[in-house]
């Protein structure tokens, strides 16, 4: 399975971004052998439709799950389309790896609009 995490930076001890759309990176991981790697959000400096355009970067990249602290109704709409999971984190959360752990963990909700 693969989770998308929306990030500040490009690493694992990046701090997790709350803004999906406008997210600098999306850090890909793989639960089936915990592999990742670290995708630049071509979105971010969108004038409009960030949202829509990080959304289908997701699904472009084959994820099964985004992870965010805040997807707009426009993301969500395009996302839950998809079939793609949204799940929702805070700012509690220091590190996208603490994310992840997280997640691996059951602490986070999935979101549903």
């Amino acid at each position: 399975m693969i989770i998308t995490i929306s990030s500040q930076n490009n690493s694992l001890e990046s701090a997790p971004s709350l803004r999906f759309g406008r997210a600098p990176y999306f850090i890909k991981y793989n639960l089936s052998d915990d592999t990742w790697e670290a995708l630049q959000n071509a979105a971010v400096n969108e004038r409009g439709g960030a949202g829509i355009a990080a959304s289908q970067f997701i699904i472009d990249n084959e994820s099964n799950a985004a992870l965010s602290g805040h997807f707009g109704p426009n993301a969500a709409r395009v996302l839950s389309q998809a079939g793609i999971k949204m799940i929702s984190f805070d700012e509690t959360y220091q590190t996208v790896q603490s994310v992840i752990d997280a997640y691996k963990e059951n602490l986070l909700n999935e979101v549903s609009f």
